[in-house]
């Protein structure tokens, strides 16, 4: 956000047109809590914010589309297109930032690949039991499979809660884990490929939004398709480093693909529990995952395991059965299914 969305927009806007533009930065809670991006974007504390949907479980929980298929892709630049292709094919994703909290988003944002690091050693999913691993809401249901104990945390206190032995690791990409220094206090990163989550965004107040001139908004709209492209391919490109970097100060291993696939199989049936939870809460669950599942394989990638999610208990109701939740009330709700 810094070295090219701010960069970038700053830089073409005073290019091409009569207006001038400087930042006031409010990064790591130092304006709005990590957790509370979202609320502190609708009512205008922030005009621009940057929001990881896993701290918005009840707001925006279908947004976690790719952390409900575990073992997917670990190519940002595959999952940043799976997205985009989902968010074409399945409006709600985009249109309730506008219709229930009062934002537009501008650009999706794709992540270098969740990892897992911990603070002992182990060789084994069994070795797991029981530890304390932190991780930032639902991709903490991953680990089920190894029967750890999960705590709910955000990066802005992993470092000094692991080194206080709050808990014991961390599920998180490379990037955080180099450029955090969280392999100080963890000295065990496990190459387990949870996969590339495309589940951050970049959000503008619409009333903030509604007040900028058209020359500005053409540019706004064009760096944030940028700045989303850049988010795959940086992540991309600077994947390999990132995970040889920390190599020789601490212990970088690769999971057995068997224990990975053993994994995945013991999730096998939490993505149809999601879905049908979801469609219980009137949202395309069902419609996503199954477009998630398709895309990724029309990309080149093969599931380890073939999550199925079944259509039959997707209710087809007439509109005016369904609850209107826009902000701008219309006559009437499109029926999900």
């Amino acid at each position: 956000m810094i070295s090219y969305f701010q960069t970038e927009l700053k830089e073409r806007v005073e290019a091409r047109t009569d207006h001038t533009l400087n930042f006031v930065e409010g990064y790591s809670s130092s304006v709005v809590k990590v957790t509370d991006v979202l609320e502190g974007t609708q009512n205008g504390n922030i005009d621009i914010g940057g929001i990881c949907f896993c701290f918005e479980p009840s707001n925006l929980p279908l947004h976690a589309f790719q952390v409900m298929l575990p073992f997917g892709t670990m190519d940002p630049e595959t999952s940043l297109r799976v997205a985009q292709d989902v968010y074409a094919e399945a409006p709600y994703p985009s249109d309730v930032f506008e219709n229930k909290f009062n934002q537009i988003l501008l650009s999706r944002i794709a992540d270098g690949g969740y990892k897992l690091g911990t603070s002992f050693p182990w060789d084994d999913l069994s070795d797991l039991e029981g530890q304390k691993i932190a991780g930032a809401g639902l991709n903490l249901n991953w680990l089920e499979c190894a029967g750890v104990s999960p705590v709910q945390s955000s990066l802005a206190t992993a470092y000094t809660d692991m080194k206080t032995n709050v808990y014991e690791g961390w599920i998180m990409f490379p990037s955080a884990w180099v450029n955090l220094k969280l392999y100080e206090p963890v000295p065990f990163y496990i190459l387990i490929g949870f996969g590339s989550m495309t589940w951050h965004g970049l959000t503008i107040n619409e009333d903030t939004y509604d007040e900028l001139p058209d020359d500005f908004k053409e540019i706004l709209h064009e760096v944030a398709a940028d700045y989303e492209e850049q988010t795959g391919i940086v992540n991309a490109s600077e994947y390999d480093r990132r995970v040889e970097e920390p190599r020789g100060i601490i212990t970088v291993t690769e999971i057995d693909p068997d224990a990975r696939k053993a994994c995945a199989e013991s999730l096998a049936s939490w993505p149809q529990s999601m879905a049908d939870d979801l469609e219980q809460q009137w949202l395309p669950a069902k419609q996503v995952l199954n477009l998630v599942l398709d895309l990724a394989e029309a990309n080149g990638y093969t599931w380890p395991v073939r999550y199925e999610i079944n259509w039959h208990e997707t209710r087809a109701l007439r509109i005016s059965e369904r609850p209107c939740s826009h902000s701008r009330k219309p006559a009437a709700c499109a029926d999900p299914a």
